[in-house]
Protein backbone atom coordinates (compact mmCIF):
# COMPACT_ATOMS: atom_id res chain seq x y z
CA UNK A 1 0.00 0.00 0.00
CA UNK A 2 1.03 3.58 -1.25
CA UNK A 3 1.34 6.06 1.86
CA UNK A 4 1.13 9.08 -0.34
CA UNK A 5 -2.32 10.56 0.02
CA UNK A 6 -3.01 10.70 -3.28
CA UNK A 7 -2.50 6.71 -3.61
CA UNK A 8 -5.92 5.45 -4.38
CA UNK A 9 -4.61 1.64 -3.66
CA UNK A 10 -7.09 -0.74 -2.49
CA UNK A 11 -9.95 1.55 -3.67
CA UNK A 12 -12.86 0.43 -6.32
CA UNK A 13 -14.51 3.11 -8.51
CA UNK A 14 -17.42 3.17 -10.40
CA UNK A 15 -17.44 5.48 -13.24
CA UNK A 16 -20.96 5.77 -15.20
CA UNK A 17 -20.36 7.14 -19.30
CA UNK A 18 -16.91 5.28 -19.06
CA UNK A 19 -16.66 4.14 -22.05
CA UNK A 20 -15.14 7.34 -24.35
CA UNK A 21 -14.61 10.90 -23.32
CA UNK A 22 -13.85 12.69 -19.95
CA UNK A 23 -15.30 9.20 -18.51
CA UNK A 24 -12.98 7.20 -19.78
CA UNK A 25 -10.05 9.54 -18.85
CA UNK A 26 -10.49 9.97 -16.10
CA UNK A 27 -10.85 6.05 -15.57
CA UNK A 28 -7.29 5.90 -16.75
CA UNK A 29 -6.30 8.38 -14.08
CA UNK A 30 -8.10 6.52 -11.42
CA UNK A 31 -6.44 3.17 -12.26
CA UNK A 32 -3.09 4.61 -12.72
CA UNK A 33 -3.29 6.13 -9.40
CA UNK A 34 -4.40 2.69 -8.13
CA UNK A 35 -7.86 2.28 -7.74
CA UNK A 36 -9.97 -1.01 -8.97
CA UNK A 37 -12.21 0.68 -11.95
CA UNK A 38 -15.94 -0.25 -12.51
CA UNK A 39 -16.81 1.35 -16.41
CA UNK A 40 -20.44 1.97 -16.28
CA UNK A 41 -22.60 2.66 -19.49
CA UNK A 42 -25.61 1.77 -22.20
CA UNK A 43 -22.85 0.87 -24.75
CA UNK A 44 -21.36 -2.82 -23.62
CA UNK A 45 -18.88 -2.88 -26.72
CA UNK A 46 -17.12 0.07 -25.79
CA UNK A 47 -17.16 -0.72 -22.24
CA UNK A 48 -15.75 -3.99 -22.93
CA UNK A 49 -13.13 -1.91 -25.43
CA UNK A 50 -12.43 0.21 -22.55
CA UNK A 51 -12.06 -2.59 -19.57
CA UNK A 52 -9.60 -4.62 -22.56
CA UNK A 53 -7.47 -1.54 -22.23
CA UNK A 54 -6.97 -0.86 -18.68
CA UNK A 55 -6.36 -4.49 -18.17
CA UNK A 56 -3.47 -4.74 -21.29
CA UNK A 57 -2.12 -1.82 -18.81
CA UNK A 58 -2.34 -4.17 -15.83
CA UNK A 59 -5.24 -2.22 -14.21
CA UNK A 60 -8.52 -3.92 -12.60
CA UNK A 61 -11.29 -3.24 -14.60
CA UNK A 62 -14.95 -4.59 -14.83
CA UNK A 63 -17.54 -3.21 -17.57
CA UNK A 64 -20.96 -3.33 -16.34
CA UNK A 65 -23.49 -1.81 -18.86
CA UNK A 66 -26.82 0.07 -17.20
CA UNK A 67 -28.78 3.08 -18.31
CA UNK A 68 -28.72 5.98 -15.35
CA UNK A 69 -31.91 6.28 -16.35
CA UNK A 70 -33.71 3.26 -15.16
CA UNK A 71 -33.26 3.25 -11.27
CA UNK A 72 -33.62 -0.60 -11.09
CA UNK A 73 -30.80 -1.44 -13.69
CA UNK A 74 -28.81 1.03 -11.59
CA UNK A 75 -29.72 -0.86 -8.61
CA UNK A 76 -28.17 -3.91 -10.10
CA UNK A 77 -25.20 -2.97 -11.49
CA UNK A 78 -24.14 -0.97 -8.27
CA UNK A 79 -24.70 -4.73 -6.73
CA UNK A 80 -22.52 -6.12 -9.10
CA UNK A 81 -19.96 -3.99 -8.33
CA UNK A 82 -19.91 -4.29 -4.77
CA UNK A 83 -20.19 -8.20 -5.53
CA UNK A 84 -16.49 -7.93 -7.72
CA UNK A 85 -13.86 -6.68 -4.91
CA UNK A 86 -16.13 -6.60 -1.93
CA UNK A 87 -16.46 -2.76 -1.24
CA UNK A 88 -17.30 0.81 -3.22
CA UNK A 89 -15.18 3.47 -2.00
CA UNK A 90 -16.20 6.51 -5.16
CA UNK A 91 -18.44 7.01 -7.73
CA UNK A 92 -17.91 9.80 -10.66
CA UNK A 93 -21.10 10.68 -12.27
CA UNK A 94 -20.16 11.15 -15.38
CA UNK A 95 -22.66 9.91 -17.47
CA UNK A 96 -24.43 13.22 -19.27
CA UNK A 97 -26.16 14.08 -23.08
CA UNK A 98 -26.64 17.44 -24.89
CA UNK A 99 -28.92 18.71 -27.51
CA UNK A 100 -28.47 22.08 -28.61
CA UNK A 101 -32.05 23.41 -29.23
CA UNK A 102 -33.83 26.64 -29.49
CA UNK A 103 -35.47 26.99 -25.81
CA UNK A 104 -38.97 28.05 -27.64
CA UNK A 105 -38.76 24.93 -29.79
CA UNK A 106 -37.60 22.42 -27.54
CA UNK A 107 -39.75 19.12 -27.16
CA UNK A 108 -40.49 17.68 -23.83
CA UNK A 109 -38.76 14.52 -25.19
CA UNK A 110 -35.67 16.03 -25.49
CA UNK A 111 -35.79 18.15 -21.72
CA UNK A 112 -37.00 14.84 -20.11
CA UNK A 113 -33.97 12.67 -21.97
CA UNK A 114 -31.52 15.10 -20.90
CA UNK A 115 -32.61 16.06 -17.45
CA UNK A 116 -33.04 11.92 -16.80
CA UNK A 117 -30.33 11.58 -17.74
CA UNK A 118 -27.71 14.33 -16.20
CA UNK A 119 -29.25 15.38 -13.28
CA UNK A 120 -32.06 12.27 -12.07
CA UNK A 121 -29.51 9.42 -12.68
CA UNK A 122 -26.38 11.51 -11.01
CA UNK A 123 -28.80 12.04 -7.64
CA UNK A 124 -29.77 7.89 -8.12
CA UNK A 125 -26.22 6.63 -8.67
CA UNK A 126 -25.44 8.79 -5.51
CA UNK A 127 -28.14 6.86 -3.94
CA UNK A 128 -27.28 3.45 -4.86
CA UNK A 129 -23.64 4.38 -3.90
CA UNK A 130 -23.97 5.77 -0.79
CA UNK A 131 -25.94 2.83 0.21
CA UNK A 132 -22.82 0.81 0.20
CA UNK A 133 -20.48 3.56 1.59
CA UNK A 134 -21.13 2.11 5.08
CA UNK A 135 -17.80 3.51 6.20
CA UNK A 136 -17.29 6.52 4.45
CA UNK A 137 -16.38 7.16 0.63
CA UNK A 138 -16.10 9.94 -2.34
CA UNK A 139 -18.52 10.72 -4.29
CA UNK A 140 -17.47 13.02 -7.51
CA UNK A 141 -19.49 14.78 -9.92
CA UNK A 142 -19.04 15.85 -13.24
CA UNK A 143 -20.47 19.41 -13.67
CA UNK A 144 -19.83 22.40 -16.70
CA UNK A 145 -19.04 25.53 -17.46
CA UNK A 146 -22.96 25.90 -17.63
CA UNK A 147 -23.11 25.20 -13.59
CA UNK A 148 -21.90 28.81 -13.96
CA UNK A 149 -23.08 30.69 -16.90
CA UNK A 150 -25.77 30.48 -19.31
CA UNK A 151 -24.85 29.25 -23.04
CA UNK A 152 -27.56 29.90 -25.82
CA UNK A 153 -29.16 27.07 -26.99
CA UNK A 154 -28.59 24.85 -24.54
CA UNK A 155 -31.38 25.75 -21.52
CA UNK A 156 -32.08 22.07 -20.58
CA UNK A 157 -28.49 20.83 -20.17
CA UNK A 158 -27.12 24.42 -18.33
CA UNK A 159 -30.77 23.35 -15.94
CA UNK A 160 -29.41 19.98 -15.42
CA UNK A 161 -25.63 20.80 -14.70
CA UNK A 162 -26.75 23.92 -12.39
CA UNK A 163 -28.60 20.95 -10.45
CA UNK A 164 -25.86 18.86 -10.43
CA UNK A 165 -24.01 21.51 -8.85
CA UNK A 166 -26.78 22.06 -6.32
CA UNK A 167 -26.93 18.27 -5.50
CA UNK A 168 -23.18 18.18 -5.36
CA UNK A 169 -23.75 20.80 -1.96
CA UNK A 170 -26.63 19.38 -0.60
CA UNK A 171 -25.46 15.72 -0.56
CA UNK A 172 -21.92 16.92 0.77
CA UNK A 173 -23.87 18.97 3.73
CA UNK A 174 -26.33 15.75 4.48
CA UNK A 175 -24.07 13.04 4.31
CA UNK A 176 -20.91 14.39 5.64
CA UNK A 177 -21.74 13.05 8.80
CA UNK A 178 -21.34 9.84 7.47
CA UNK A 179 -17.88 10.61 6.28
CA UNK A 180 -18.94 10.55 2.42
CA UNK A 181 -17.51 13.55 0.28
CA UNK A 182 -19.07 14.88 -2.45
CA UNK A 183 -17.22 17.58 -5.22
CA UNK A 184 -17.43 18.29 -8.29
CA UNK A 185 -15.22 18.69 -11.33
CA UNK A 186 -16.02 21.40 -13.63
CA UNK A 187 -14.67 20.70 -17.11
CA UNK A 188 -13.73 24.05 -19.43
CA UNK A 189 -13.89 23.49 -23.27
CA UNK A 190 -12.45 20.21 -23.78
CA UNK A 191 -13.45 18.37 -27.26
CA UNK A 192 -15.79 15.52 -26.91
CA UNK A 193 -18.51 13.75 -28.64
CA UNK A 194 -20.79 16.16 -26.57
CA UNK A 195 -18.80 19.09 -27.67
CA UNK A 196 -17.56 18.57 -31.16
CA UNK A 197 -20.63 20.37 -32.66
CA UNK A 198 -19.17 23.79 -30.96
CA UNK A 199 -15.30 22.88 -32.31
CA UNK A 200 -16.44 22.37 -35.72
CA UNK A 201 -17.11 26.08 -36.29
CA UNK A 202 -13.69 27.43 -36.22
CA UNK A 203 -14.55 31.24 -35.88
CA UNK A 204 -16.17 29.92 -32.27
CA UNK A 205 -12.77 28.10 -31.75
CA UNK A 206 -11.42 31.65 -32.19
CA UNK A 207 -13.28 33.65 -29.89
CA UNK A 208 -13.49 31.01 -27.28
CA UNK A 209 -9.38 30.63 -27.38
CA UNK A 210 -9.03 34.59 -26.82
CA UNK A 211 -11.31 33.84 -23.62
CA UNK A 212 -9.20 31.41 -22.22
CA UNK A 213 -6.53 33.07 -20.08
CA UNK A 214 -3.98 29.96 -20.90
CA UNK A 215 -4.55 30.59 -24.57
CA UNK A 216 -5.65 26.84 -25.32
CA UNK A 217 -8.48 24.41 -25.16
CA UNK A 218 -8.49 21.47 -22.32
CA UNK A 219 -6.67 17.96 -22.93
CA UNK A 220 -8.55 14.82 -21.39
CA UNK A 221 -5.71 14.34 -19.89
CA UNK A 222 -6.00 17.49 -17.39
CA UNK A 223 -8.53 16.29 -15.81
CA UNK A 224 -6.85 13.48 -14.45
CA UNK A 225 -4.98 15.46 -11.57
CA UNK A 226 -7.92 17.45 -10.39
CA UNK A 227 -9.71 14.03 -10.14
CA UNK A 228 -7.38 12.20 -8.17
CA UNK A 229 -7.03 14.56 -5.85
CA UNK A 230 -10.60 14.77 -4.89
CA UNK A 231 -11.18 11.27 -4.48
CA UNK A 232 -8.20 10.89 -2.38
CA UNK A 233 -7.23 11.31 0.94
CA UNK A 234 -4.67 14.54 0.07
CA UNK A 235 -8.42 16.38 -0.04
CA UNK A 236 -9.73 14.43 2.91
CA UNK A 237 -10.54 17.70 4.25
CA UNK A 238 -12.80 19.22 0.86
CA UNK A 239 -16.55 18.90 0.77
CA UNK A 240 -19.53 20.81 -1.12
CA UNK A 241 -16.92 22.34 -3.45
CA UNK A 242 -17.07 22.11 -7.32
CA UNK A 243 -12.99 22.39 -9.12
CA UNK A 244 -12.80 23.96 -11.80
CA UNK A 245 -10.32 23.20 -14.37
CA UNK A 246 -11.24 25.66 -17.57
CA UNK A 247 -7.99 27.13 -18.04
CA UNK A 248 -8.88 30.23 -16.35
CA UNK A 249 -11.89 30.92 -18.56
CA UNK A 250 -14.36 31.49 -15.39
CA UNK A 251 -11.57 33.81 -13.97
CA UNK A 252 -11.92 35.70 -16.42
CA UNK A 253 -15.18 36.93 -17.03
Amino acid sequence: MSSSPFSLAGRVALVTGAARGIGAAISVALAQSGAAIVLCGRDRTALEAQRARLDASGHAALAVPADVRNVAELEAAFERALGWQGRLDILVNNAGVEQLCAAETLSEAAWDRILDTNLKGAFFCAQSAARRMPDGGVILNVCSLTSEVGVAGAAPYGASKSGLAGLTRALATEWAPRHIRVNGIGPGYFRTALTDTFFEDGDWQQRMLRQIPLGRFGALEDLGGAAVFLCSDAAAYVTGQILYVDGGYLAAL
